[in-house]
């Protein structure tokens, strides 16, 4: 089975693209983030013409949002409001073998490093907070994926020296993920199956002129897993290539081949 989380930034300006990858990749099952629509405009269609009929919404109009299309049964739809402020920004599911898939979009926390000069400094480690809590009582294999907006290691970064001060790899939140990965007993299988220092960034900032040529990328987006579901991952893989698809998200998708 083939899981891929992407942050797809708008899912009907870059329909496009989505169905690109899908016919190309052939994942069974895709999580996105930030598809900034409303459940009843989210064009559901496109991906039952590609045999994804099974699908789990949880819109809000032109922030957040997160979904999943799958081409096997899902069933329990959870919404968890980590960020207590009833944003859209997790959708959990259970598959047909009973393993949990787990589909988030962390906030990214405004651009001061500060929780008393930036209150969505604040919001992004509460949230991460809450999910730790979250992680203590869970019983079961399950997968914790999607656009965390914090790159953990060194190697995360394209500097680590220059942006220690910048939010998503500042000491703090790295601190925090890191409770968040001990408290459910994570695996966090990106660098389970590329070891740091191996590049592997996920995000590339619209600002930069040439993308790649400044290449001034982060691993934002992660695939974790526990129990059998962490045991049965067998190979994972970044598409670096769709960030020079026509009208591309700021992320590239990521995909975890499992053996269920």
């Amino acid at each position: 089975m083939k899981i891929v989380s992407w942050n797809i930034n708008s899912v009907r300006f870059r329909i496009g693209i989505v169905e690109q990858f899908l016919r190309a990749a052939d994942p069974d099952i895709l999580c996105l983030q930030e598809t900034k629509v409303i459940d009843g405009d989210f064009p559901i269609e496109a991906f039952r013409a590609l045999g994804y009929r099974h699908v789990m919404l949880h819109g809000q109009r032109m922030h957040h949002g997160v979904a999943i299309v799958s081409r096997v049964p899902i069933v329990a739809d959870d919404r968890l409001d980590w960020q207590a402020n009833s944003e859209a920004r997790h959708i959990g599911v259970r598959l047909p073998n009973g393993v949990r898939l787990e589909n988030v979009y962390v906030p990214a926390g405004g651009d001061v490093p500060d929780r008393e000069a930036n209150p969505k400094f604040g919001q992004k480690l509460d949230f991460l907070e809450r999910m730790t809590r979250w992680s203590e009582s869970l019983d079961g294999p399950t997968i914790l994926t999607g656009d965390f907006n914090v790159a953990p290691l060194e190697s995360d970064v394209w500097s680590h020296r220059q942006l220690l001060d910048v939010v998503s790899h500042t000491p703090i939140e790295v601190d925090a993920l890191g409770r968040l990965q001990a408290a459910g007993d994570w695996v966090d299988l990106g660098r389970h199956f590329h070891p740091a220092p191996a590049r592997l960034h996920t995000w590339w900032s619209y600002r930069a002129k040439d993308w790649a040529a400044s290449d001034r990328g982060r691993r934002l987006d992660h695939m974790w897993a526990r129990g059998t579901a962490a045991t049965q991952a067998r190979a994972h893989s970044v598409f670096e290539d769709c960030r020079n698809w026509l009208k591309p998200s700021d992320h590239i998708p990521i995909m975890t081949e499992f053996a269920f």
